[in-house]
Formats: C-alpha cells, sequence, structure tokens
C-alpha cells in the first residue's frame, strides 16, 4: 500500500530542496513571464527582443526553467512585459512565524 502525504503547498520544500521558498518564487514568476509571453502571442526572438535577452533564455523560460535566473531578474522582464509588481511583507501567523512563507499573487 503506498502512503500519500498531504502537501505543504510547496513542491521544492516537500521534496526536501533547500532555499525552497526561494524556488517557489521563481517557479511562480516564470510561469507568469511564460503567459504573458504566449498571451501575446510573441514568438522568442519576438519576445527577446521586447525583453532585452537571448533567444535561449526566453527557450528557457518557455520551458519553465528558471535555472540561471535570479529572482531580481526575473522580476524585471516582468516589468518589461508592462506588469506592475508589488510585494507585501507581514507577519507569519505565530504558528508559522519560524518558517515564514513566500507566495506570488498574480
Amino acid at each position: 500500500m503506498t502512503n500519500i502525504e498531504e502537501s505543504s503547498g510547496n513542491v521544492f520544500a516537500d521534496l526536501g530542496l533547500p532555499d525552497a521558498g526561494e524556488l517557489l518564487v521563481k517557479a511562480e514568476l516564470t510561469r507568469q513571464i511564460h503567459g504573458l509571453i504566449k498571451r501575446r502571442g510573441l514568438t522568442q526572438a519576438g519576445a527577446a527582443r521586447l525583453l532585452g535577452i537571448a533567444q535561449p533564455d526566453v527557450s528557457q523560460l518557455i520551458r519553465l526553467r528558471h535555472t540561471g535566473f535570479s529572482t531580481d531578474r526575473l522580476l524585471r522582464l516582468l516589468l518589461k512585459l508592462g506588469q506592475d509588481v508589488d510585494i507585501v511583507l507581514k507577519p507569519a501567523p505565530k504558528r508559522h512565524r519560524a518558517l515564514g512563507k513566500v507566495r506570488v499573487v498574480a
């Protein structure tokens, strides 16, 4: 019989990866960039020109791969895609204070 565990909401933490919070944020930012490129119908070459990055980097984003991109760089790409970015800091609930959490709301 297979044991089933409930997710923490962060697959990277569930896998025990270091920097799971940062990985989750980068994954969500990459997902947002991917969606914006697709909704605009941009080619990879067109997206590269708009974003000021190389076409292979756009290819990575289209494949939802955020390796090699810093959070800062991903945020700058969202700005170039005409998105406002709000960063909200607030105290974690007492039961989660030791861990905290990071989330991206789109």
